[in-house]
């Protein structure tokens, strides 16, 4: 997936979340930058993520961010990288020592545009996450990295227990749902 085809993929995106929709031409105009997939546009810029479910769909992986003090799927930065399907499969081995996984469907799963706070010299700005949905195949590979106070699996009915009201995490729990 390179930068014109992420672009066709928005505008086919299908959706019934009123939130994803809006932020749908707001990735389109940002796409335009030519620095769009690098930290260097600091008002925002591209990140991919990994919503990764066990085989029987009832866990996701979540990661307890140090800098963000949260609960999140993995993801990160595609500094450069405009193939955001191989990000969002680099970020998730980086952060959890998951390797082997299934796409779920045909393109990514849901977007988001969050605010990240300013941290040291870097500005508030936002990500831009594209995020993809996969099958863990071997989900005893879960490990934590130096990003992570903590990696696991976590039930999808318990969710709301580790992030609370985040409305773009609770988007992602009832399309799972939704399989």
């Amino acid at each position: 997936m390179n930068r014109s085809s992420l672009r066709a993929a928005i505008k086919e995106y299908k959706t019934s979340y009123v939130d994803e929709r809006m932020y749908m031409s707001r990735f389109l105009d940002l796409l335009f930058f030519d620095n769009c997939f690098e930290r260097s546009l600091q008002s925002g810029h591209i990140t991919a993520s990994a919503w990764v479910l066990t085989p029987d769909h009832k866990q996701v992986a979540l990661l307890h961010h140090k800098k963000l003090n949260r609960w999140l799927q993995p993801g990160g930065h595609a500094d450069g990288d405009e193939n955001v399907h191989r990000v969002a499969l680099k970020e998730l081995e980086e952060e959890t020592g998951i390797s082997e996984v299934q796409l779920i469907g045909n393109s990514f799963f849901d977007l988001d545009i969050h605010t990240i706070p300013s941290h040291k010299e870097v500005p508030e700005h936002e990500h831009f996450d594209i995020r993809f949905a996969f099958i863990a195949n071997n989900p005893t590979q879960l490990k934590k990295n130096n990003e992570s106070n903590e990696v696991a699996w976590i039930a999808i009915g318990n969710l709301e227990e580790f992030v609370g009201n985040d409305a773009s995490v609770i988007r992602m729990k009832e399309k799972t749902l939704l399989f």
